[in-house]
């Protein structure tokens, strides 16, 4: 199975590379179908081993042994287990979606090659994360990730807004990997090991463990390795207050959108939680932490959805607030419920991305829904699976996301972990704010009336373009259309496990031993457990979630969305009008990037600039470079005037040194007597 293992890594990588340093030798299909084949082989592969997964087998050992210096090994190994079969097998299958749909949205794009060698090495780098058995190689597949995503935001590098986003997208994972690097250096300094089950093994031994972070102030180890470590997942799985990169990362092609926000980059700080289940469950002041801060991202980010009018970014938030989701999942340590609802939202959240990008292309790249509507009569096949995944997401009884995202409600309802009842609020108004922007996105898209214009006389009309040559906003060379096949068949393909995918997963995955020794609960933390007694199969929870709260929240979530959106669609100014200081909160993010933009990047440069005056020209060039300068200067300028040239000056200057000479010869004397 080893090289079945190395497959599954290597393909993606070998196609990234050929389409990457031999892409005009190839040609344009050459690189499309060498990733696309690649990352084919790998999701053949991770359907091998998911299935071995299912008969019990796990493997964990080194493939290659980088060095051994001091007792310490540090060696490239895989740990497959019943966790890691899940995500490489929804990484794999999602990035295969996305390089199908990238051939169609991307065909007249110049850095085709580029491209698809850019999101073939992302999906490298996410296999090499997840299928990580020690924490530098965890670090390695961490930054990456962090890298390639770099690449990809910024891929339209000569757009600013793109460079502004992917900088900004470096400089926020930065700050959280700060906190990541810290965790693994408390882990190698207190365990002497990166190894997984060599740190798992031992840590109950330090459990009670405490270090000094400051003179007289004990912490637990634990807790502040976990702190650390869930730190570095704040930055990539972009939780509150480190979300801020990821609804600027926009500014990518769509298939990046999907690529990144569904099932690969933001979701690993999600399996690394996951994956340290046996440290995180030493401390309930870092779950604490984490359930706080999951249930703050899935509530304040998700209301900032209903007032954006792009629509990429308004299945961005979304994507926020469902990592909240997940992220309270684990909070109460129902680790197996943030996994599943990571996998069960990795399909619809990427068809919701892929049918926006359809969307885009059929309106000549308009992404403003003030300018859509009207759609669904254009574009059939996208409005459909569009309504797919929506009601997915909303969580509506039966779709994928109803299975995953309630049993996290009521997983939080049965906990008792201190912010468990706020994190409960949260997780209740999130439902009703998802069911209203998710509505809300449908009806300004599809329904109603149209408002774009299609232009019938060219070559008139000159006020309809802008200077650039491009259509005003709302105007259309031509008529709305469903988009080619290579857009449409993902969309069916991921909208089929949008549907269906809960139905037999949820009860091994959620309620059974599916991830086995993979994930560790302490018996009074098994908050899923306690749900399991009560599951008598997929059809029962369905029924019994038409009579629950989340049904009848979401349901009111839709019907608001259908009066105002819909029914009465001059009902949205006048509430906007109505409710102004909330809206603008609202549209300024709560002034958070004003707030960071003040504080840290205009603090950092008056700091610099300070540093410079003060220090480089005060001090450095001042004092000790022009300092010296001087005083030498002033020195010489003094003894010039010794130098007079004058025969008498010199003698009458001889006999005061001897006179001298002569006092100090009888003082030493006379001292000495």
């Amino acid at each position: 199975m080893n090289k079945l293992y190395l497959l599954i890594v290597l393909a993606p990588l070998a196609g990234s590379l050929i389409a990457g340093l031999f892409g005009r030798q190839v040609g344009r299909a050459g690189a499309h179908w060498v990733t696309i084949l690649g990352v084919l082989i790998s999701t053949i592969a991770s359907f091998i081993v998911f299935i071995d997964a299912l008969g019990g087998t796990t493997f964990n050992g080194d493939v290659y042994t980088w060095t051994d210096v001091g007792g310490v090994k540090l060696a490239i190994g895989f740990l497959v287990d019943p966790l890691t079969a899940t995500m490489i097998l929804v990484v794999s299958f999602v990035s295969l979606m996305v390089h199908i749909y990238t051939i169609g949205y991307m065909a007249d794009d110049p850095g085709y090659q580029r491209f698809f060698s850019y999101i073939s090495l992302f999906t490298f780098s996410m296999l090499m994360l997840v299928m990580s058995n020690n924490f530098l190689q965890l670090f390695f597949g961490w930054e990456a990730v962090g890298l390639v995503s770099y690449l990809l935001i910024g891929f339209w590098w000569k757009r600013p807004s793109a460079i502004y986003a992917n900088l900004k997208a470096f400089l926020v994972n930065r700050v959280g990997d700060f906190g990541f690097v810290l965790g693994i250096g408390l882990i190698f300094a207190w365990f002497g090991s990166l190894d997984y089950a060599t740190v798992f093994k031992a840590a109950p031994q330090l459990a009670t463990q405490t270090v000094q972070i400051w003179p007289g102030s004990d912490w637990m180890l634990m807790s502040v390795i976990c702190i650390c470590l869930f730190i570095g997942a704040m930055g990539k799985s972009a939780q509150f207050p480190l979300h801020v990169w990821l609804p600027d990362s926009m500014e990518g092609p769509t298939p990046i959108s999907a690529l990144i926000h569904a099932a690969t980059m933001v979701t690993a700080g999600i399996f690394m939680v996951a994956r340290m289940s046996p440290l995180f469950e030493m401390s309930d002041t870092a779950l604490s932490f984490v359930l706080i801060i999951g249930a703050t991202t899935a509530l304040f980010t998700g209301l900032i959805g209903i007032v954006q009018n792009d629509i990429k970014r308004v299945v961005a938030y979304s994507t926020l607030s469902q990592l909240g989701y997940m992220t309270v999942a684990l909070g109460v340590s129902a680790y197996a419920g943030g996994v599943y609802h990571l996998m069960t939202h990795a399909f619809f959240k990427a068809l919701l991305f892929l049918g926006a990008g359809s969307v885009i292309i059929a309106m000549h790249h308009e992404q403003d829904m003030r300018y859509m509507g009207g759609l669904k009569k254009y574009m059939p096949i996208t409005w459909i699976t569009m309504w797919i995944g929506s009601l997915a997401l909303a969580g509506a009884p039966g779709f994928a996301g109803f299975f995953s995202k309630d049993a996290i409600i009521e997983a939080v309802g049965e906990s008792h972990r201190f912010g468990s009842g706020y994190a409960y609020f949260c997780v209740m108004v999130g439902v009703f704010v998802t069911a209203l922007y998710s509505f809300r996105l449908l009806y300004m898209t599809f329904h109603g009336k149209e408002r774009f214009v299609v232009e019938t006389h060219h070559g008139h009309g000159h006020e309809d373009h802008d200077d650039h040559g491009h259509h005003a906003p709302g105007h259309l060379a031509h008529a709305p259309h469903e988009s080619p096949w290579v857009v449409t068949v993902p969309l069916v393909l991921l909208a089929i496990p949008s549907i269906v995918i809960g139905w037999p997963t949820v009860g091994p995955m959620l309620f059974g031993k599916w991830f086995g020794n993979a994930i560790r609960v302490n018996e009074a933390n098994d908050v899923l457990g306690e749900l399991a007694k009560e599951f008598q199969g997929p059809l029962t929870m369905v029924l019994h979630g038409f009579a629950q709260p989340p049904f009848w929240i979401a349901l009111a979530g839709f019907a608001v969305a259908t009066y105002v959106w819909l029914l009465n669609p001059g009902l949205a100014d006048r509430a906007q009008a109505a409710l102004r200081p909330i809206y603008n909160l609202l549209l300024n993010k709560y002034w958070i990037d004003e707030l960071y933009q003040a504080v840290f990047a205009r603090g950092g440069v008056a700091l610099g600039r300070g540093l410079w005056r003060g220090g480089d020209v005060g001090l450095i060039d001042g004092v000790a470079v022009n300092g010296s300068a001087a005083l030498v200067d002033r020195v010489a300028a003094t003894v010039r005037w010794l130098q007079s040239g004058y025969l008498y000056h010199y003698a009458f200057a001889m006999i005061l040194g001897l006179i001298a000479l002569l006092g100090g010869v009888w003082w030493v004397v006379a001292r000495a007597a």
